[in-house]
């Protein structure tokens, strides 16, 4: 038996969630990949997916063996792109990256056609979640993140930062008053956002003469979502913070007012994540040569220095 070919035909299978999707995108009958996978489990000496006749499932000892499957076929494709003559710096081959969700939606995916077009050999496999996730475990080769890395195994490439913007629709100022300074916060209501992670709400960060001032900011709703943030905001229920480019067009139309100009939020970092040596990979250096070009280009993110 052929393990890597093994190796392949199985993470193929996963990815897929289909043994009929597999067979297709790997030209072979799908009675052969059938056969691979039930030599591989015979020669493993456990099962590696449930199988039903609606869906398929990885059994605990499948998870195991698909994450490690992932990492060594990904350092065999490293170790190969030395040997192989011109074609070493082209990239090509699968590629798995995390976004996260609202970021992936709004600035990423909008444009991810020019990188197909750019990289045609590239096949792109996209996560959105704003969970953190285990790079190596799941076999992501890099993964954009927003504010402080906290992964010391990864390598973090600071690729630009995220600008916030406190904001209120129209009718809850009309209601409340506009606040002017740090002190007027006192009298409003903020549409908190929580960590889906640990349950707090973000405290509100400004900048003013150099120096920090955090706010903890009280409301009767809080939302774990960046979206509902601004769904939220745009129906009056109070004062928000967000993304300067999540709300860039309400902020055109009127539809939300930015309060506070003498007290910007602190950026947030964003980040490119990969593990050890994938950088090195040509089809991980030309996202992230193509990510950083991306919000190099977008006005309400600016750029380290």
């Amino acid at each position: 038996m052929d393990k890597i070919k093994a190796m392949q035909t199985f993470v193929r299978i996963v990815e897929a969630n289909s043994f009929s999707k597999a067979a297709e995108t790997l030209g072979l009958p799908r009675a052969a990949l059938t056969a691979t996978l039930q030599k591989l489990e015979a020669y493993l000496g456990a099962q590696l997916l449930q199988r039903t006749t609606r869906r398929l499932s990885l059994t605990p000892d499948g998870a195991d063996y698909f994450r490690d499957c992932i990492a060594i076929l990904g350092a065999v494709e490293a170790s190969e792109l030395a040997f192989i003559g011109p074609e070493a710096n082209k990239p090509r081959g699968l590629l798995r990256i995390n976004l996260p969700g609202t970021v992936g939606r709004q600035l990423v995916l909008p444009h991810i056609g020019q990188f197909h077009a750019q990289y045609p050999d590239v096949q792109l496999h996209v996560g959105l979640t704003d969970s953190l996730v285990d790079l190596t475990g799941e076999g992501i080769d890099c993964a954009l993140r927003v504010g402080e890395l906290q992964d010391s195994a990864m390598i973090g490439k600071r690729i630009g930062s995220m600008r916030f913007v406190t904001c209120a629709a129209p009718a809850y100022l009309a209601r409340r008053g506009t606040p002017h300074t740090i002190a007027d916060l006192a009298m409003h209501s903020g549409i908190m956002h929580f960590s889906g992670r640990s349950g707090r709400a973000f405290d509100w960060d400004f900048l003013h003469e150099g120096q920090v001032l955090r706010v903890q900011m009280k409301g009767p709703l809080a939302v774990s979502d960046a979206d509902a943030n601004v769904t939220c905001a745009l129906q009056g229920l109070g004062l928000a913070q967000a993304a300067l480019y999540q709300v860039r067009e309400h902020l055109d139309s009127g539809a939300l007012v930015a309060v506070l100009a003498d007290y910007p939020p602190t950026p947030m970092a964003m980040s490119l994540l990969t593990p050890q040596g994938r950088l090195a990979v040509p089809k991980v250096r030309a996202f992230a040569n193509w990510l950083t070009e991306l919000l190099a280009q977008n006005p309400d993110v600016q750029l380290p220095g």
